[in-house]
């Protein structure tokens, strides 16, 4: 423990005291994009559907366009990708309040959400790649897969808050003061928090060692089945996202207390957050692939709970619970991520999987609001258990692929 706890510590000396809050905030945008589209569309335009789509459409951008961010920075060095990027899509969030306000049709609102979804800065994945390097360089030998391990279960819990601060941020700036100041502070935060993390001295590294080459596995590594079920799961994790807001949305909306969906949606954040991070404590023995299974089963079954609540009281314990379920799998999943990673290919892997999120909350957005709007808010409450079940199945495709790697801890190799 003592050794743990000083590897620990020497990677939070390396990386500098101020890098993890710069990273925490700097990722927020990301997570109040889809959710603020939505909140705002809705708002402005008077259909869920509309604004539906139009969250589909920012991940749209995201699925074609995250993952070759990540391959660039890969290749030229995350500076140089960050910077732009972060600065056009400031400049795009800036402006699609006034879009969304005006006359503009709705292929033009669909449009630009494609280009903030595409131009959204991966911060999540490059925090990932950057701590990984830290380790490989820093980091003895003998401690590199426990402090691995330590890392990831702060990193999936720090994306965990934000997806459910987030979304807590969007509702409060929308039921306080008005849904076009959600937008508009994510812009604000991407303009100057995102500029600053991609200038951070960290972001001068890169997933070389010192006494071993930068090289990079060939593209089509990426596509090996062990790896591809574990972005299908974390494609689920982002499903359960947008189905859950979308359908509490929905169900709220129907009172008029639409705006307070995000203020619900933040319950899940406190078991979430505290069992992601208790996920470093877990023995040895209690392996990587059981806890995706224990803890998907424990969504799955706190959704049907969910599906079949019909008050704010129930809908409330629901999502408590599902949040105990949502963080543990979401770390195991990063975990075997970095565990599968083909060799220099770390930040294109981690946007794969942060896009993923993204664009299964967009789609399932997209999805639940024609449900709300056609068949009812109470149809739309059971497909969050549709959600859970496709995380289970990815987990057992992962189990049935590769049932002794899952099982280990996450491995350092050379890069």
């Amino acid at each position: 423990m003592f050794h743990t706890r000083s590897a620990s510590t020497e990677l939070i000396r390396h990386a500098g005291f101020s890098y993890f809050p710069l990273a925490f905030i700097a990722r927020l945008p990301f997570a109040m994009m889809t959710v603020g589209v939505l909140t705002l569309v809705v708002a402005e335009r008077g259909s869920v559907t509309l604004g539906g789509l139009n969250s589909a459409a920012a991940g749209l951008g995201t699925a074609l366009v995250g993952p070759l961010l990540g391959a660039a920075a890969d290749r030229l060095g995350q500076r140089r990708v960050l910077v732009p990027v972060g600065l056009v899509n400031a400049t795009l969030l800036g402006v699609f309040p006034f879009v969304v306000a005006g006359a503009t049709p709705a292929l033009g609102l669909l449009a630009l959400s494609v280009l903030i979804g595409a131009s959204a800065p991966q911060i999540a994945p490059m925090s990932r790649t950057r701590l990984v390097a830290i380790i490989k360089r820093s980091i003895r030998r003998d401690q590199r897969e426990r402090v691995l391990n330590s890392t990831m279960a702060y990193e999936s819990a720090a994306d965990e808050m934000v997806f459910i601060v987030g979304p807590f941020l969007v509702g409060l700036l929308a039921t306080a003061i008005a849904p076009w100041v959600a937008i508009a502070g994510a812009s604000a935060l991407t303009f100057v928090f995102v500029t600053r993390f991609a200038l951070h001295p960290t972001g001068r590294l890169h997933l070389g060692t010192p006494d071993a080459p930068r090289l990079q596995a060939p593209a089509r590594e990426l596509a090996r089945f062990p790896l591809l079920t574990v972005i299908a799961g974390t494609l689920g994790i982002g499903f359960f996202f947008g189905a859950t807001l979308t359908s509490l949305t929905g169900f709220l909306a129907a009172d008029g207390d639409g705006d307070r969906a995000g203020l619900l949606y933040g319950v899940m954040g406190i078991g979430s957050a505290a069992l992601a991070l208790g996920t470093a404590a877990f023995p040895a023995r209690f392996g990587l692939r059981a806890r995706w299974l224990v803890f998907g089963s424990l969504m799955l079954a706190a959704a049907i709970a969910y599906a079949s609540a019909r008050s704010e009281p129930a809908l409330i314990v629901a999502l408590a619970v599902l949040g105990c379920g949502i963080g543990p799998t979401l770390v195991t999943q990063y975990s075997l991520a970095a565990t599968l990673s083909p060799t220099g290919r770390s930040a294109t892997t981690m946007t794969m999987l942060g896009s993923a999120v993204v664009v299964g909350q967009a789609v399932s957005s997209a999805v639940t609001g024609v449900v709300v709007d056609r068949l009812g808010a109470d149809t739309a409450l059971a497909l969050p258990a549709v959600c859970a079940a496709f995380i289970v199945a990815a987990g057992l495709a992962h189990t049935a692929a590769a049932p002794r790697a899952a099982d280990r801890e996450p491995e350092l190799v050379p890069a």
